[in-house]
């Protein structure tokens, strides 16, 4: 008898783990819904089905932890907020996933989930304030339970027929898939829409007498379908997060995986850890024993260490296949790429050490670019480098000092400049130049192998960043056709052939649309908001690339100057009433002027301004909707690479 009391305790503190764990996997979802992918209807909805899930779980650790009849009836009752709206969020869902598979509502599913969602009104009414649909409060074993009360076979009705139209809307669905994938996925999310009706439906009040007389059986058949609840909502959760998603299928169910770990598993185990040692505590005779936190601490820590080092590798196993090694290098070329930040630090390093060396006050590196000299960094004076035409006259011979071991070294305004050349060309890509201590001070030549050493890795590092300067423009010119290939591929996974043959992806609402383009035009001349602008993803822009030598911010900057012209009026410039949102374009974000300076030039208020600039950029929005329009009903050209 006493190991069967032992084995019976085990057994409810087990299943209380489970609930709170559930609880915390069901809200760890919805917060992954809400942050990935609310835009999507689909994933709206699955967190409306996961917020309900929560409050039923979170109800049952509550009633749990109840000591009083009165505590217990509370929680009981309010939990009938997650169970009465359970299956319309059910319904609702299973209406949007096939209105994403091309098969949009006409109206009836719409009102049918409208009365579906006034019925859990009055559902939770009558559970929560009367006895009418849940009774008076009934102990089964350790479990307690509200009896069914008259209207509970309503209750059972309304259930039963929202879950059967889900279930039809669900097989609908599933006959519209046309891919192996996008079958698989619907089957995933129809097999654990399973999950909400086993974890939120109140099956004592059917058979709480009869259950407890076998106690044993329902705590361990409790525990079981907890289990299966969780998986089923992991389930849930892989097949909804390609909904709405234009990122690659490893991208996702990495970004999952990883959500999931460092979410609802380290949660759960942390607390499994705490009610564990707290039970084993109390069971020793300890009370409250100072271990619980150390073993919270230190579980957590310990979780922590072992996802991080798994992640990667199980990654790679699980969700790269064959495309391993290309991920490989794009991994690496993360974790080695030589940023503008770290070129200066680096070339600051090498200045420092040729000033120690030499006892140069000052030196400095620049660049060969299209404009001549570009001054990289420079340690001890502001701005040492010649302009162009100067160039030209230090790197005449006469200039020209033969050192042992470094080469060719120019004299120039009180330097001494080293040209940089790369490891595999004799094309000069930069200088390093140094500061004569006084204007009769010779060259070094005792430091020229230190010197050319220090020369040699100044060339190195310029090198490589010209390089990946080649890189970031290929990937600038690669980008936005690559998002609209994941944008299409994303629409197709559930759409089908509507989605591919469709002119032109859908422009953003009218008021993103002005919003992008405010941005945009407040970066104009550089900046974040216009080279990360979601614009550069529009068809004209892409159209626009192969006047711009491919480069996508040019395009998007000449789109945005076709898009002024076009509320330019006829005739020649004037600063009348008819010319006023021109002005203001041309002036604000054209020239740059400063709001003040062209509030004075129109005679204006500078509130005024700001009202008539909100117009224009309004009209400006509106011309470059016309455009994507316009380039949707014109053949679309490939971008060259």
């Amino acid at each position: 008898m006493a190991v069967n009391a032992v084995f019976f305790s085990a057994l409810l503190v087990f299943n209380q783990i489970l609930s709170a764990g559930n609880s915390i996997t069901a809200f760890s979802l919805l917060l992954y819904a809400l942050t990935f992918n609310l835009r999507e209807r689909v994933a709206r909805s699955f967190a409306l089905v996961l917020a309900c899930l929560t409050l039923v779980y979170f109800g049952d650790v509550l009633a749990g932890l109840a000591g009083q009849d009165v505590d217990l009836e509370l929680w009981l009752r309010l939990q009938w907020v997650g169970i009465s709206f359970l299956p319309t969020t059910v319904l609702h869902l299973s209406d949007a996933i096939l209105s994403s598979t091309g098969r949009p509502s006409r109206g009836r599913r719409q009102w049918l989930i409208r009365l579906s969602y006034l019925g859990s009104g009055a559902v939770f009414l009558l559970a929560g304030t009367t006895h009418l649909l849940a009774g008076h409060l009934h102990r089964a074993d350790r479990a307690g339970y509200l009896e069914p009360g008259p209207l509970f076979p309503l209750f059972l009705l309304f259930f039963a027929g929202a879950l059967t139209i889900a279930a039809t809307n669900y097989l609908r669905a599933y006959r519209r898939c046309l891919t192996a994938d996008s079958r698989r996925r619907m089957g995933y999310l129809a097999a654990g829409t399973a999950a909400p009706v086993l974890g939120g439906f109140p099956f004592l009040m059917l058979g709480g007498p009869s259950l407890a007389e076998v106690p044993f059986l329902f705590w361990g058949g409790l525990a079981i379908i907890n289990i299966g609840v969780a998986i089923l909502l992991v389930l849930m959760a892989y097949a909804i997060a390609y909904f709405g998603v234009s990122f690659p299928d490893r991208v996702v169910k990495a970004r999952l995986f990883q959500w999931i770990m460092r979410g609802p598993v380290v949660a759960s185990s942390v607390l499994a850890v705490t009610v564990v040692v707290n039970r084993a505590s109390v069971l020793l005779g300890l009370g409250e024993s100072g271990v619980t936190p150390f073993a919270m601490v230190a579980s957590l820590l310990l979780l922590q260490f072992v996802i991080t080092i798994i992640r990667p590798p199980v990654e790679r196993w699980l969700f790269y296949g064959a495309d391993r090694q290309d991920i490989a290098r794009l991994q690496l070329l993360e974790e080695r790429l030589l940023t503008s930040g770290d070129l200066r630090q680096f070339l600051e390093s090498v200045l420092n050490a040729a000033c120690d060396v030499t006892g140069a006050p000052s030196a400095f590196v620049a660049a060969v670019g299209p404009a001549g000299l570009e001054l990289e960094v420079a340690v001890g004076t502001p701005n040492p480098v010649p302009d162009d035409e100067s160039l030209t006259a230090v790197l005449k011979p006469g200039t020209r000092n033969e050192v042992d071991g470094l080469g060719g070294v120019f004299s120039w305004d009180g330097h001494w400049l080293i040209p940089l050349h790369g490891p595999e060309s004799l094309e000069m890509i930069g200088l390093l130049g140094l500061r004569l201590a006084s204007p009769d001070q010779p060259f070094p030549e005792a430091q020229a192998e230190a010197l050319a050493l220090l020369a040699e890795r100044a060339a190195v590092s310029l090198t490589d960043r010209l390089l990946q300067r080649e890189v970031f423009r290929t990937m600038d010119r690669l980008v936005p056709q690559v998002e609209a290939i994941q944008r299409m591929r994303a629409a197709a996974r559930y759409a089908g052939a509507k989605a591919l043959t469709s002119p032109a992806a859908e422009l953003p609402p009218e008021a993103d649309l002005v919003n992008m383009v405010r941005e945009a035009l407040g970066h104009y001349w550089g900046g974040p908001r216009l080279t990360a602008s979601p614009l550069l993803g529009l068809r004209v822009v892409r159209q626009a690339m192969d006047e711009q030598d491919g480069n996508p911010v040019n395009a998007l900057r000449s789109i945005l100057r076709r898009g002024i012209e076009r509320i330019r009026p006829e005739g020649e410039r004037r600063f009348t009433g008819e010319w006023m949102l021109y002005n203001i374009l041309e002036m604000k974000f054209l020239e740059g002027r400063k709001v003040r300076d062209v509030a004075m030039r129109l005679a204006m208020s500078e509130a005024d301004l700001y009202r008539k600039q909100r117009l224009a950029i309004e009209a400006v929005a509106q011309a470059v909707a016309e455009m994507e329009r316009e380039a949707a009903r014109a053949p679309d050209r490939p971008v060259r690479f």
